[in-house]
């Protein structure tokens, strides 16, 4: 599961590195892995992190799935680590309303909202959050645009998404395991970087022993 979520690896890659340690199981019993035990790890993570700041980045892209077209939200906080995201078929008032109510409802009212130039953000931020900051432009929101890219590469190697289920499962656990194991290193000094890997493999041996306890 790890592997699969840190590295741009198929299950094939999975499997052939899991042989090559002497562990023989099928591509298809490491999806069967990803799918299940991706989510047990994800809500050990979402259930430990810090309180999020209260700056929030908003934005959406557009995600291909069977044939249509779904938008992907993503809430980044003032770090770019990614709070949370919700698969969704539209892209207008409505929908940015559920997603700015599913935020609130984990982390609170926001102090601060920057969003890029979609009108649809404004009269929910007024009337969910009408205390905050809403800051539309586009060049503000560069923090979160590059949370979008390891999204595209998975997706490119996954062979898109089949399902909208299937995107909200893995987008939502890939992006909580990532803000663990991708500390942003042009930040840290090696030193520092060695001790957040450590911190977040032990992190790991704990949220695998719970499954077990």
């Amino acid at each position: 599961v790890w592997a699969y979520h840190r590295f741009a690896l198929s299950t094939a890659d999975v499997e052939d590195l899991l042989a090559a340690r002497g562990v023989m199981v099928s591509r298809e019993t490491v999806r069967k892995w990803v799918n299940r035990f991706g989510v047990h790890f994800a809500g050990c993570i979402r259930r430990d992190r810090p309180d999020a700041v209260d700056k929030w980045h908003l934005d959406e892209v557009v995600i291909p799935i069977n044939g249509r077209k779904y938008w992907l939200w993503r809430a980044v906080d003032e770090s770019g680590d990614v709070l949370d995201i919700l698969v969704q078929p539209r892209r207008d008032a409505k929908a940015a309303k559920r997603f700015l109510a599913r935020l609130i409802d984990r982390f609170g009212k926001p102090r601060v909202v920057i969003t890029d130039k979609l009108r649809s953000y404004c009269k929910p931020i007024r009337d969910l959050a009408p205390g905050a900051d809403h800051r539309a432009h586009k060049g503000l929101n560069n923090r979160i645009e590059g949370s979008h890219r390891p999204t595209r590469k998975r997706e490119k190697l996954m062979g898109r998404f089949k399902s909208r289920r299937q995107a909200q499962r893995f987008l939502a656990a890939h992006d909580q395991i990532n803000t663990v194991f991708r500390p942003r290193r042009y930040q840290l000094s090696a030193i520092s970087y060695r001790h957040a890997r450590a911190d977040a493999f032990d992190l790991w041996k704990g949220y695998t022993a719970e499954m077990t306890a």
